[in-house]
């Protein structure tokens, strides 16, 4: 047998069939695979579409209902209700005025009281505090923020308004009512209740809301700017100041954005302590109202058509304030980031 045939008989040709399937599935299984990654990126590439398209028709539904519940109180007081005080659901007349003004004035007295304490609250978590305490204080911050909301409402009437009217009242009365012009603002009836009560709950609800993001966007600066700026010689208030600040300032006015927005759709809490009077008054011991504790007061027992679209177009309303408030920090920091650019 010559040495030809004895090859081409000891090659087999199941082997040969094998091999040639082998080489097949190589050549063919890289473009299975790139139609399948193409699949699958489509079906990811909609499914997070669909969300994002959800919550869209989400915000839009909501405020067409609103809209919608409206038009009859639009109609009846147009833009007139927002500087009208009156209202009387006995006559069937409404004015939104001392509900919008209870909402902006208590949100700010919030925030005048939870920005520094938040600020200051972080700044020590995330420059100052030892490594054993850390996460316990930060536990507990986090804590905080997950209490309900009728919970605060509960403290502030049963625990905190008597403290107040008999301790914090009649001080703020001997010391800031005596000044000029802001006197008019700390006098009055002391009851414990009121508009100032209700802005300082709201400041303590949104504290953990406001601390809890200022803590996380602190931690995120690079040491080595830290480090580099206490090399220079410079103090810990200056490497907050002119390093810290600067880089979390995005996340800084979100975080204040966040506590704004839950203290202007406060509703429980308020409704507890904020005294549930329709009148306006230049002291902030008084009895007031807001948007949220008129629907919370009211919704369920309005009967007229009229008072049930008033009720909506406050609705309405407050939504607005939001997006306002949302729209003027979006430009603040378009602003700011220009302001960047240009240096």
């Amino acid at each position: 047998m010559s040495v030809d045939s004895a090859i081409k008989s000891s090659i087999n040709p199941t082997s040969l069939d094998s091999a040639n399937t082998v080489s097949n599935e190589v050549s063919i299984s890289p473009s299975s695979a790139m139609r399948k990654q193409k699949l699958q990126d489509f079906v990811f590439h909609k499914m997070t579409f669909g969300f994002a398209l959800f919550v869209l028709l989400g915000l839009v539904g909501i405020v067409a209902s609103l809209f919608v519940g409206a038009l009859p109180s639009m109609k009846e007081y147009g833009l007139g209700f927002i500087s009208t005080i009156e209202w009387d659901p006995v006559n069937d007349k409404y004015g939104g005025m001392i509900a919008i003004v209870g909402t902006l004035v208590t949100s700010f007295i919030a925030l005048l009281i939870a920005c520094p304490i938040s600020f200051g609250i972080a700044l020590f978590l995330t420059e100052i505090c030892p490594t054993w305490l850390k996460r316990p204080l930060g536990t507990a911050v986090e804590l905080l923020a997950g209490i309900p909301s009728i919970i605060y409402g509960m403290w502030g009437l049963f625990i905190f308004a008597p403290f107040f009217s008999n301790y914090g009242q009649p001080f703020l009365a001997a010391t800031l009512g005596k000044l000029p012009l802001i006197g008019v603002l700390f006098s009055g009836p002391m009851v414990g209740l009121g508009v100032l009560t209700a802005g300082i709950i709201l400041g303590i609800m949104i504290i953990p809301f406001i601390a809890s993001v200022m803590r996380d966007v602190f931690e995120i600066v690079p040491p080595v700017l830290k480090e580099s700026a206490y090399g220079l010689g410079c103090t810990r208030w200056e490497v907050v100041r002119k390093i810290v600040l600067p880089f979390t300032r995005t996340g800084v006015i979100g975080g204040v954005m966040l506590g704004l927005g839950r203290a202007l759709g406060e509703t429980m809490a308020v409704t507890f302590v904020i005294g549930n009077a329709y009148r306006l008054n230049w002291s902030l011991f008084s009895g007031g109202n807001s948007i949220a504790s008129s629907l919370a007061n009211e919704f369920a027992e309005a009967q007229s058509p009229l008072h049930v679209s008033t009720l909506f177009f406050l609705s309405f309303i407050l939504f607005v304030i939001t997006f306002i408030v949302l729209a003027v920090a979006k430009l603040l920091l378009m602003s700011m980031k220009k302001k960047e650019g240009l240096k």
